[in-house]
């Protein structure tokens, strides 16, 4: 890891020094830096995605660069972000004079991505204040070096504090909002000013991702943490510090910060000398089986009811559950779940298929994929392969167009993604609001989605054999054309990784029946 630092940050590498080695009763390597090193918050400053989507927003959008690139540079590169934000430069990231150019002397720190002190000199909040949001980390300025704030969620003696003060120059304290939701929040419920028709920046909002709003809207609120889910735990009590080793503390939460961005973490893996990665092959590939696991364990389940078979015709409801305490697919629009649904006769004969992907990703009969300035709406029930249900949030411009610019929209024009249980719709606020033919779709509800499916089947003999898939992508088909679609140094990049890396969804649930 690489070594940098200035008045008020420094990177893991600093910290890794005192917090390596560290392992629990199972003898698992439980080190912050080594668990958090291949994670999206390690990399959000050379995840080559975000990097692209941000050089087409400017290339679009020349007007507002400087905008775009401060905005989209907060939370994806906060050590160098924040030092530029407090001293007055203007923060930037392309160009001689960004943060991406080795030369620059901020370079280091914001390669470093959300690193331990960006979301570690977050304060608490004061009671009764609103959360803070859009990347508002309220890091306090006016403590000299080597005296500022590193907060933890255990208690602190002199000892420690001694220790860690010689050893990095910051302070520890203990303080519990390490734990809270709220902490995430400051950069994981984004709302951006958009780009009006007339060409100017107003004060419209539009909601980017909202997954903290989502999570207190439901029942989840009062059961788990964005840490509770995302952080595995430590099994028994552990050390947190090599140097403290006698000093163990229970309920340790893991920095693996798993989330769904499997597509992502392999094209990190598979161009991580090109990309300059942090960590190594076992480290992705440890992640990305921690991932696969949450989606595939902890995201949903499917339900077929028992099908019937009338004059040709065979019906049957398709139940999803949503297991995951905020919308599903979750924060950046680029993604998207579906229902792969297939029925074959007694013969093994394809009957009905609908929801089929190809290997560029693009599904079959989505109107989206067919076209740019189209989408699938949400179905209670479909009849014919051309009839897909996904879930999805589709962006639009204030007239009304179909867009995957975040500059360019204003709100959605679609947004069925499955709610997390106790989602009230009716109550929901206009920025979490379940939009499109969902919202009057009475079995979409909080916790669970039920599409019935009557497909004709003619002379077909039975029994039918129903095999029904709940199929994840975190860049969607249309998402990377439209990126393709322009000519920058980083779409440059990432089209060579798109083409390199197949984009296959991954099987998030799956079920059968007779």
């Amino acid at each position: 890891m690489v070594s940098a630092r200035n008045d008020w940050f420094a990177t893991a590498a600093t910290c890794n020094a005192c917090h390596q080695n560290l392992r629990d009763d199972n003898g698992k390597d439980i080190s912050q830096a080594e668990n958090w090193r291949a994670t999206m918050m390690s990399n959000a400053a050379r995840d080559p995605y975000y990097l692209a989507s941000v050089s087409i927003e400017v290339a679009v959008s020349p007007e507002y660069s400087d905008a775009i690139q401060k905005k989209c540079a907060t939370c994806h590169m906060p050590l160098a972000f924040f030092s530029d934000e407090h001293t007055g430069a203007l923060p930037a990231i392309f160009g001689d004079n960004g943060y991406l150019s080795p030369q620059h002397p901020l370079h280091d720190l914001a390669r470093d991505g959300v690193s331990c002190t960006a979301c570690h000199q977050i304060p608490p909040e004061q009671a009764g204040t609103e959360v803070r949001k859009n990347g508002d980390l309220n890091i306090d300025f006016s403590t000299t070096s080597g005296e500022r704030t590193l907060y933890g969620p255990y208690p602190v003696d002199e000892v420690s504090v001694m220790i860690m003060q010689g050893g990095s120059g910051f302070i520890p304290a203990e303080s519990k909002h390490i734990r809270s939701s709220q902490l995430c929040a400051t950069c994981h419920e984004l709302y951006i000013n958009y780009i009006a028709e007339d060409g100017t920046i107003g004060e419209g909002l539009f909601p980017e991702q909202t997954p903290y709003a989502e999570w207190l809207h439901s029942e989840y609120a009062e059961q788990a943490s964005c840490q509770s889910c995302h952080m595995d735990r430590a099994q028994g009590k552990v050390p947190i510090s090599n140097l403290t080793a006698d000093k163990k503390h229970p309920h340790f939460a893991i920095h693996n910060f798993h989330g769904s961005n499997i597509y992502m973490l392999s094209i990190l893996q598979a161009f991580g000398d090109e990309i300059g990665v942090q960590a190594t092959d076992d480290n992705f590939s440890a992640l990305i089986g921690r991932t696969t696991d949450t989606l595939q364990q902890d995201t949903a389940q499917l339900h077929i009811s028992p099908p019937t078979a009338e004059q040709g015709t065979l019906t049957f409801d398709v139940t999803v559950k949503a297991l995951t305490g905020h919308k599903f697919p979750t924060s950046f629009p680029s993604r998207r779940a579906w229902l792969h649904v297939t029925v074959k006769d007694a013969n093994g004969t394809l009957v009905f298929e609908s929801g089929q992907v190809s290997s560029d990703g693009k599904i079959a009969g989505n109107d989206n994929d067919e076209s740019p300035g189209a989408y699938e709406p949400h179905y209670d029930l479909i009849t014919s392969p051309d009839q897909v249900q996904i879930y999805e949030d589709i962006m639009q411009t204030p007239s009304g167009k179909v867009t995957t610019l975040q500059m360019k929209a204003s709100g959605y024009i679609k947004d069925n993604r499955l709610l997390p249980a106790g989602f009230d719709k009716a109550s929901a606020n206009p920025y979490i609001a379940v939009l499109g033919k969902a919202a009057e779709d009475d079995d979409f509800i909080g916790g669970e989605d039920t599409v019935t499916y009557q497909i004709a089947t003619g002379s077909a003999p039975g029994p039918f054999t129903i095999e029904v898939e709940l199929l994840y992508q975190s860049v969607s088909y249309r998402w990377a054309q439209d990126l393709l679609a322009h000519d920058t140094q980083q779409t440059e990049a990432f089209s060579r990784y798109y083409d390199a890396i197949e984009n296959t969804p991954l099987v998030v649930a799956a079920q059968s029946t007779q």
